[in-house]
Order: C-alpha cells, then sequence, then structure tokens
C-alpha cells in the first residue's frame, strides 16, 4: 500500500534549540498520557526514557530535530549514529562502518497531531537527512509490542533484522525489533 506524499512537509524540519527542550518533554509527557488512556505500550516508563534529561543532551549535540507546522512543534527525533548495544546480536543484511549508517531514535508524535501523516513525514526527512550525510544505511527499531510503528516501518520498505531482549534506556525486560534500510531519496 502507497502512502501519501509527505514531501511538502520536508521544509518544516529544523534542529531543535534549548528553546525547544519544554515542548519537547511536553510531547514526551502527552505521549505517555495517551498511553495511559489507550492502555497502548510503546515501551517508554514515564520518569525514565524518554525524558527531559534524555532530550537535552540530544540537542546540545545538534542530534534533536524537531518537526515545526504553523509555529507548533508536532514531534522530534534524535538522529545519530549511536547505535544500542542491543544492536550487535542482530543479523543486519547490509554491515557497514558505523560513519555510514544512520540511526532515528526516540520518535514522536504530539498525540493530539496523530493521523495527520507526521510519523510517515520523519521517516523521510530521516531518509533525505541520512543520504545528504553520506549515510546510506539506516537502522532503527521499535518495542516488540508497538505494531503500528513495527507495520510502518514495514510498509516504508524496512527489514526486520530480529527481536532482541534487553535493558534499554534504563528498562529491563524489553524486547526490540530492529530494522534497517538502506536509503532513497524522498
Amino acid at each position: 500500500m502507497a502512502h501519501p506524499d509527505y514531501r511538502p512537509l520536508l521544509d518544516k524540519f529544523r534542529l531543535a534549540t534549548m528553546a525547544d527542550l519544554d515542548r519537547i518533554a511536553e510531547i514526551y509527557e502527552k505521549h505517555l498520557d495517551w498511553e495511559d488512556e489507550t492502555g497502548f505500550h510503546n515501551g517508554w516508563e514515564r520518569g525514565v526514557y524518554p525524558t527531559r534529561d534524555t532530550a537535552r543532551p540530544a540537542i546540545e549535540l545538534g542530534e534533536m530535530f524537531v518537526l515545526e507546522v504553523e509555529g507548533v512543534i508536532v514531534g522530534s527525533a534524535r538522529i545519530n549514529h549511536e547505535q544500542p548495544p542491543a544492536y550487535a546480536d542482530c543479523k543486519w543484511e547490509n554491515e557497514a562502518p558505523p560513519e555510514e549508517v544512520m540511526i532515528m531514535h526516540t520518535l514522536v508524535v504530539d498525540p493530539a497531531y496523530r493521523g495527520k501523516g507526521y510519523g510517515w513525514a520523519f521517516l523521510m526527512f530521516y531518509e533525505n537527512y541520512s543520504l545528504d550525510h553520506g549515510c546510506p544505511y539506516l537502522r532503527i527499531d521499535t518495542f516488540v509490542m508497538n505494531k503500528p510503528a513495527l507495520n510502518r516501518y514495514l510498509r516504508m520498505g524496512y527489514r526486520n533484522a530480529g527481536e532482541i531482549p534487553c535493558e534499554f534506556n534504563g528498562i529491563p525486560g524489553m524486547v526490540l525489533v530492529c530494522l534497517e534500510k538502506k536509503a532513497e531519496r524522498r
């Protein structure tokens, strides 16, 4: 199934600044509130991950990106080369030097803006950003119970590289689904 064309949103992405920290932390909390209300669970844990304290270094390092639509930050994600330790146990089809692999972490969209394609747009931005920085290999993960994200990644052409039991970001008992893709210009 083809997804809509979200390319018009690509110019709405930018590096986060410290002025965005409160809004990013607010989106994390809103997402966790939404999980509490709906019974959905994506593996995040309030007060553990993600938090304001996990967003701050990402901003300081120039690795946090936001999607700003009509003056409102509607989502964020961290993009860098840092592969979580659990990735060592994956069966990657695309073996590549670390400097050619880009990872997207902690993709979140404010629940008030769900269903508008902003998650898809973030994936498109991620692919283009990776190629612009000489990284043709993409890796991402999601909690095994996060079926909507997993299905989105698979529909976007990512390959399941395995399920890895681990402690992740201070949360024990996680099972991550690791996914990979060779980037293509969107």
